[in-house]
């Protein structure tokens, strides 16, 4: 999700000193009583290449890599016209149909395709009503090094909607078609019904849609924690969490009975800005049931990005800075584990793989273009918004990023971000399978559909 300057300045001066360590208290339930901590944390540029176990993990390996172009457009009305008037990266909004950009969550979907949801379009509640939300079919043709053409299609979409009244506010539209103003979807996961579990962070909210888009229940909030975009925000009340900050990434448990939901940034609050609360979510109550964990990130002003259940209770966990190009320094994948703790009450956390150092013997990311960043022996995935993980079978990764469609220029200064898509082998691996409704791409491995 981009995030802009001028909301930034907004929200500190108007909340500045109204927050205080009650608010904190009154939202945590930290497992184990985690120590409330204070001061800052500089992230490291890992230019060296250790043991696992060290300060710095081995180098991990680009397999394959996909591009569905940044101009790519499905069928729908215009969109885009709320974005203010002015050219981005040589894009001018706005647009004659509906952008596919912004995957902030990817599923397999079988036979070789994925599930991609992108988020509420353009950033802000402000500037995307005419953003309808969807759940994108997706079918990437990954290069390796054994061939592909390193494209991607578009096979289809699901329309999120509420027919059925369940969301609670009024929505922008009379067809119940959800907007980009009615909640921004950033986590998602399916069950075995088909049914889909989204993760909001207007709310913030988790939302349960049926398999063909329609919501079923009203949104789940945490108690205690509101965002300033919630409607619900009664006249005087103050926030707890900061805008864009809400559930930016949820993991399935194995059980398919509980979900471990992750704050992207921190209480208002909170004293430790580094400390992101996970929050058990009980799939068959729909609701939190109050068991909550704590997840140390690298910096302040980092942003648990997504997480995905590899098994038990050992989750994977995509941890990225807020900017692009030559200025990215966090855009990493953890391994951790909600039943081990450190003295301080944080979750045990184990780099995986950094995204901005990655081996590429075989030429999967070239030919490169003059100007064009990272590509190439090693390659670097130096994009803003990299928000979407999906563990796949033999160890492999999938990564893919929200592109933020038109405004992201991290591959290349000036030319929009497309939204890529690649599977990297950490070098570093981690305990467990993945899911085995894992779809592998092809030339990479076996392939399994759902």
């Amino acid at each position: 999700m981009r995030r802009s300057i001028w909301w930034i300045a907004a929200m500190a001066a108007g909340l500045g000193a109204c927050l205080t360590v009650a608010a904190v208290a009154g939202a945590m339930s930290l497992r184990g009583g985690a120590a409330i901590t204070t001061g800052t944390h500089k992230p490291t540029i890992r230019t060296s290449h250790g043991s696992c176990a060290g300060a710095t993990v081995p180098q991990g390996r680009l397999l394959a890599r996909a591009v569905l172009p940044a101009s790519t457009v499905a069928q729908g009305p215009p969109s885009g016209a709320a974005i203010p008037p002015g050219t981005y990266n040589g894009v001018t909004p706005p647009f004659p149909q509906q952008p596919v950009q912004g995957f902030s969550g990817i599923l397999p979907a079988g036979g070789g395709e994925f599930w991609a949801m992108p988020d509420n379009g353009y950033g802000t509640k402000e500037n995307s009503a005419d953003w309808l939300l969807r759940i994108y079919r997706i079918r990437p043709d990954f290069k390796t090094a054994s061939g592909g053409s390193g494209s991607a299609s578009v096979d289809g979409f699901i329309s999120l909607r509420d027919p059925l009244g369940r969301f609670p506010f009024p929505l922008v539209r009379q067809d119940r078609l959800l907007t980009g103003a009615d909640i921004d979807p950033e986590s998602i996961f399916e069950l075995a019904d088909g049914t889909f579990w989204i993760g909001d962070e207007f709310g913030p909210w988790m939302l349960h849609f049926d398999a063909a888009g329609r919501l079923l229940q009203q949104p789940a909030p945490l108690p205690g924690v509101k965002s300033p975009q919630n409607p619900g925000l009664a006249p005087g009340e103050m926030p707890t969490l900061g805008r864009s900050k809400g559930f930016e990434a949820a993991a399935l448990a194995t059980n398919q009975q509980h979900a471990y939901v992750f704050l992207e940034g921190p209480l208002l609050a909170d004293p430790d800005q580094r400390r992101r609360l996970v929050e058990e979510f009980d799939l068959r109550t729909g609701r939190f049931t109050g068991r909550s964990w704590a997840y140390h990130a690298e910096d302040p002003i980092s942003l648990v990005a997504d997480a995905k259940t590899i098994a038990g209770r050992r989750l994977l966990v995509m941890e990225r800075d807020d900017v692009e190009g030559a200025q990215a320094h966090l855009k990493r994948v953890y391994a951790i584990d909600l039943d081990k703790t450190d003295a301080q009450g944080f979750v045990a956390k184990r780099e995986i793989v950094d995204l901005l150092g990655l081996a590429d013997p075989d030429g999967v990311s070239l030919p490169a273009q003059p100007g064009d960043r990272g590509l190439g022996n090693p390659f670097s995935f130096p994009l803003r918004s990299v928000e979407s993980i999906l563990p796949l079978s033999g160890g492999r990764l999938m990564v893919a990023n929200d592109n933020n469609y038109p405004f992201d220029a991290g591959r290349h200064a000036g030319q929009p971000d497309g939204n890529e898509w690649i599977v990297v082998r950490p070098a570093c691996g981690w305990r467990g399978s993945a899911p085995s409704s894992a779809a592998s791409p092809r030339n990479v491995g076996q392939r399994t559909g759902r």
